[in-house]
């Protein structure tokens, strides 16, 4: 059996949206799919039991936190991350590369990898492809991500070449250190900036690489959000239509309505669950702040047509409360805004198979967007896939 097989299941007549099954060694689930980030082997506040209740299907982890604690020896001495963490279903852990960015004054770039200070304890720690091969194949993830050279999307010039031609090359490297292929599924990550030409070129010499999927990388860094939606649907048009295309830090609900227009299959994004610890709750109108005085009184749920156990069990007055005075407010508001995330991801597949998607998009934007000020980047999206949210 492979390590991952896709199967699409149903497609958009008029949009680019399609429900896809994918198989991996620890699941089969539905795409598209949002995929919650667990950093250390953990959502923080949140037991796998309750991931399990909730029907999360797959998380992330990140090798770079791993490698660092409690340590690959570790993990793999426990029978692997899924072990370690009492999960049985899917993993996905990044490369590490993310963190070339966000922990640029730590890191020095060369040709054979990244050299970090440690945020921890200020030691020093050289990630090469082969390294961080070494510890995702350790860590036993489904799908384990390449090391790329990572740089912020704004970055123009050189440097954002260089760091496209060295992702392929580090791809190489990554694919020749990799030890379990028939458990584990490597994805390749194309770069190129924003630059149309520097994609296609990307694109070319990754697809030649035959990895089992691909993620679209080096965006949600600051770029307008035009260039945002153009660079993700260039690269869907060339992606294979046979493997899995995953649109990494991407979880704002609009995003994701409107990159699954695009064609995308996968996202990935520490917003629902980081919103959580400040207070806020994800529903269709937006974000409620619970902290607000506001909710001190108000004795109804989060949200009437949400079944999650926060939902179903106490008021926002209640969780109002706990917010000033108990963690548990954080982990009431954490479970819902999964199973928020959840239900938009269903409800984006179920009108995807009964191919009403388009009436799903408006009527999305509609109860998000009551005064019908729609953000120009999305309206010009989802024109470009045959929808008009502007008659």
């Amino acid at each position: 059996m492979a390590a991952l097989t896709l199967k699409v299941e149903a497609t958009c007549s008029t949009t680019k949206a399609r429900v896809c099954e994918l198989s991996l060694p620890h699941n089969i689930f539905n795409t598209p799919i949002f995929m919650h980030v667990g950093t250390q082997g953990t959502i923080k506040g949140v037991t796998t039991k309750q991931l399990n209740d909730l029907g999360v299907p797959i998380i992330l982890g990140n090798t770079y936190h791993l490698g660092h604690r409690p340590g690959p020896d570790v993990v793999a001495a426990a029978g692997g991350l899924h072990e370690f963490m009492n999960w049985d279903k899917a993993i996905l852990t990044d490369s590490g590369g993310f963190q070339m960015v966000s922990l640029l004054k730590l890191a020095e770039f060369t040709e054979q990898g990244v050299k970090f200070q440690s945020p921890h304890n200020g030691t020093e720690m050289m990630l090469t492809p082969e390294h961080s091969m070494a510890i995702q194949n350790a860590l036993g993830s489904d799908v384990m991500m390449q090391l790329d050279d990572v740089v912020s999307v704004l970055t123009k010039g050189e440097r954002m070449h260089e760091a496209m031609e060295r992702s392929v090359r580090w791809l190489d490297r990554c694919q020749t250190a990799h030890k379990n292929t028939i458990k584990q599924n490597l994805f390749g990550i194309i770069q190129g900036g924003l630059d149309p030409q520097w994609r296609k070129d990307s694109l070319k010499d990754m697809i030649a690489r035959d990895c089992p999927g691909y993620a679209i990388g080096g965006l949600s860094g600051g770029e307008e959000k035009a260039d945002f939606w153009r660079t993700v649907s260039l690269c869907t048009d060339h992606l294979p239509k046979n493997k899995p295309r995953y649109l990494m830090g991407v979880g704002y609900q609009v995003e994701l309505v409107v990159c699954s227009a695009l064609g995308c299959d996968m996202y990935d994004c520490v917003f629902p669950t980081r919103t959580a610890r400040f207070g806020s709750a994800l529903v269709r109108t937006g974000q409620l702040q619970l902290k607000h005085k506001q909710y001190l009184e108000d004795m109804s749920p989060i949200d009437k047509d949400c079944s999650c156990m926060t939902c179903k069990t106490y008021s926002r007055s209640y969780v109002h409360s706990l917010l000033h005075e108990d963690t548990t407010g954080v982990i009431l508001l954490t479970i819902h805004n999964i199973a928020y995330q959840l239900r938009l991801m269903s409800d984006i597949r179920q009108s995807i198979r009964n191919d009403i998607f388009p009436d799903f998009i408006r009527e999305f934007f509609v109860t998000l967007f009551p005064d019908r000020r729609y953000p120009e980047w999305a309206v010009e999206a989802l024109e470009s896939v045959g929808v008009k949210l502007i008659a």
